[in-house]
């Protein structure tokens, strides 16, 4: 596989002070949200954090709501309840497209 993991979203690619360093955070906020079960990275085998892209990008909208002044819990609340919702759009908009498809409306006709 090789370099092809690059381009894997879920691939720990970064340590803990690379993920840092691009999230203009201090390791302690990364340490935080693993502490409270929110971003659990993978453990090397010498036991240090390594972050995937996906989970970055989880750390990234935590942050945008702490800078808005929630604490952990409402962050972490929201950020799954705008997943829930992103998740139900979606499969809204999978069930319109079946349902147009059966009365002749969509593409698959």
């Amino acid at each position: 596989m090789g370099v092809d993991q690059l381009d894997d979203e879920d691939y720990p690619a970064m340590t803990m002070g690379q993920a840092a360093e691009l999230l203009d955070v201090q390791p302690a906020f990364l340490r935080s949200l693993d502490a409270a079960g929110v971003l659990i990275p993978v453990r090397s085998g010498g036991g240090h954090r390594r972050y995937s892209r996906r989970q970055l990008v989880l750390a990234t909208r935590m942050r945008a709501l702490f800078d808005e002044g929630l604490n952990l819990d409402a962050a972490a609340r929201i950020v799954a309840l705008q997943d829930e919702l992103s998740a139900a759009r979606t499969r809204i908009a999978e069930l319109e497209a079946r349902i147009g498809a059966r009365n002749g409306d969509g593409p698959d006709r």
